[in-house]
C-alpha cells in the first residue's frame, strides 16, 4: 500500500469512512432486531442496576459494546453474525472493513493536532498515537482543540490502513482536566493489562519491572513462594514493600524522594490482604516469573495432599483440588507448582481425583491443564506490572502537586 499520507490513500480512507457510516447503521439496526432483543435488554438492565437511570451517552456505549464485543452463546459476536448473514453479502473490502471493527481501542486521549479531516490523538493508556476520523464528517470533530482530552472507543477504518474511526460516543474534557483524568486512567490500566499488547515497548518495560520486583521478593524471603497463616500475610508483605520503597527512594534525590513518598500508596495499602483470604487455612504468596505477584487460599491444604497422597481418602482435599482445577482465577502455574514441590506423588493424587488409574502427570498433565483451564492458553501471558508513558506520568505529577 502507498504511504498513508499520499493523496491516493487519503481518498481511499475518505471513501471507506463514508461507507462505514452506512454499514455501521445497518449493523446497529441488526443488533437491535428481535433476535437479539432479550440479550441486549439484559445488558441495559445490568447497567441500570449498577448505575441507576441511563443517559443517552451511556445507552449508546452499551449498544456499541454489545454490537462489537459481546460474546454470544456460540462464542461469536453480533458483528460476526451480521457479516455472515447480510443479504446481499458484503463485498470483500467491506467484509474486511467491518470485521476489522472487532479491534476496539478504548482510551483517554489528548488532542495533538489536526490533519485534514482527521484528528491525531495520543492515547494515555497505551502511549500510542492514532489518526482518527468520524463517519459523521469533520464537523463532528470541529469542537475539539489542541491539548483537550477525550475519552472514546475507536476502531480501524480498515485493517489495510493506519486510520481509525470513532465508534460510539466522544466525551470531551478541557486541557486543565488532564491531571484528574490521568488518575482515572491509572486505575483503568491496573485492571486492564491487556492494553500493553498494543505497545511492544511498554510491554518489554513491564516484563523488566516485574522481573526487578520479583528479584526483590526473593532477596527479602529467599524464595518466590511463601505459605503463611492469613494473619501473617500483611506483616510479611509490609516487610517486602518496605524493602522496595527504601530501595526506590535511595535512588532519588531528596526532593524527588519526598514527592514519591507523598504521592504513592501507603505501606498499609500495599500490604493489605483481600477479605476473601481471611478465613483460609493458609495463604500462598507467589511471585511467579510470568504470573507476577499472586495470592492463593488454602494452598497449604493442597501442599499437604501432594506431600502425603494417602490424604486422598479425605474427600475434602480432593474437593479443594478440583476447585483449583475448575476455577478460572487459579492460573495453571499453581497446579504446576504443587507438582514441582512433590513430583513423586503427582500421579497418585490425580489418579484419585480423576478416577483414572493410568493417568501420568508427565504424559497427561499439560493436556489436563489445557482442557480445564483453556482460557489461560488463548493469549500469550501478560505481566502483572503495568508501566505508564511519559505524558501520563507528567499529568500524574501535576495531580500530586494540586493535592498538596
Amino acid at each position: 500500500m502507498e504511504h498513508s499520507d499520499s493523496p491516493t490513500v487519503l481518498l481511499q480512507v475518505a471513501s471507506l469512512v463514508a461507507r462505514s457510516g452506512d454499514l455501521k447503521g445497518e449493523l446497529v439496526d441488526f443488533a437491535q432486531g428481535p433476535r437479539f432483543a432479550r440479550r441486549l435488554d439484559a445488558r441495559f438492565e445490568e447497567a441500570e442496576d449498577r448505575l441507576g437511570a441511563l443517559d443517552e451517552m451511556t445507552a449508546i456505549e452499551i449498544i456499541d459494546h454489545f454490537v462489537l464485543q459481546h460474546e454470544l452463546a456460540d462464542g461469536s459476536t453480533v458483528l460476526e453474525r451480521f457479516v455472515a448473514q447480510r443479504r446481499p453479502p458484503l463485498r470483500e473490502d467491506e467484509r474486511a472493513m467491518v470485521l476489522g471493527w472487532r479491534d476496539v481501542v478504548e482510551g483517554a486521549f489528548e488532542v495533538q493536532r489536526f490533519e485534514g479531516e482527521a484528528v491525531v490523538l495520543h492515547n494515555l493508556l497505551d502511549d500510542l498515537v492514532y489518526r482518527v476520523y468520524s463517519n459523521l464528517g469533520s464537523d463532528a470533530l470541529g469542537h475539539l482543540s489542541t491539548r483537550m482530552f477525550v475519552t472514546a472507543r475507536i476502531v480501524p477504518v480498515h485493517p489495510d490502513t493506519d486510520a481509525w474511526l470513532i465508534s460510539g460516543n466522544l466525551a470531551t474534557y478541557e486541557s486543565g482536566d488532564g491531571p484528574q483524568l490521568a488518575h482515572a486512567v491509572v486505575q483503568n490500566l491496573a485492571g486492564n493489562p491487556q492494553l500493553l499488547r498494543r505497545n511492544p515497548a511498554l510491554l518489554r518495560r513491564a516484563w523488566e519491572m516485574q522481573a526487578e520486583a520479583r528479584a526483590d521478593f526473593i532477596e527479602v524471603f529467599g524464595t518466590d513462594l511463601l505459605v503463611l497463616d492469613p494473619d501473617e500475610v500483611a506483616v510479611r508483605m509490609r516487610e517486602y514493600h518496605r524493602h522496595r520503597q527504601d530501595k526506590v527512594l535511595a535512588e532519588l534525590d531528596d526532593e524527588s524522594a519526598a514527592q514519591a513518598a507523598r504521592g504513592g500508596p501507603s505501606l498499609d495499602e500495599l500490604s493489605s490482604v483481600p477479605e476473601e483470604f481471611r478465613d483460609a487455612d493458609t495463604v500462598a504468596v507467589i511471585y511467579d516469573e510470568t504470573e507476577g505477584l499472586c495470592y492463593y487460599a488454602d494452598f497449604g491444604h493442597l501442599d499437604a495432599l501432594f506431600a502425603d497422597p494417602d490424604l486422598v481418602r479425605d474427600r475434602t482435599y480432593l474437593r479443594r483440588l478440583r476447585e483449583y482445577l475448575t476455577d478460572d482465577s487459579v492460573a495453571p502455574m499453581v497446579i504446576r507448582r504443587l507438582v514441582q514441590r512433590h513430583p513423586e506423588n503427582a500421579d497418585a493424587v490425580f489418579r484419585a481425583l480423576l478416577r483414572k488409574p493410568a493417568f501420568a502427570w508427565e504424559r497427561d498433565g499439560e493436556e489436563l491443564l489445557r482442557r480445564r483451564k483453556a482460557k489461560h492458553f488463548v493469549h500469550e501471558p501478560l505481566p502483572g506490572t503495568t508501566p505508564i508513558g511519559d505524558r501520563l506520568a507528567e499529568l500524574l505529577r501535576k495531580q500530586g502537586q494540586k493535592r498538596r
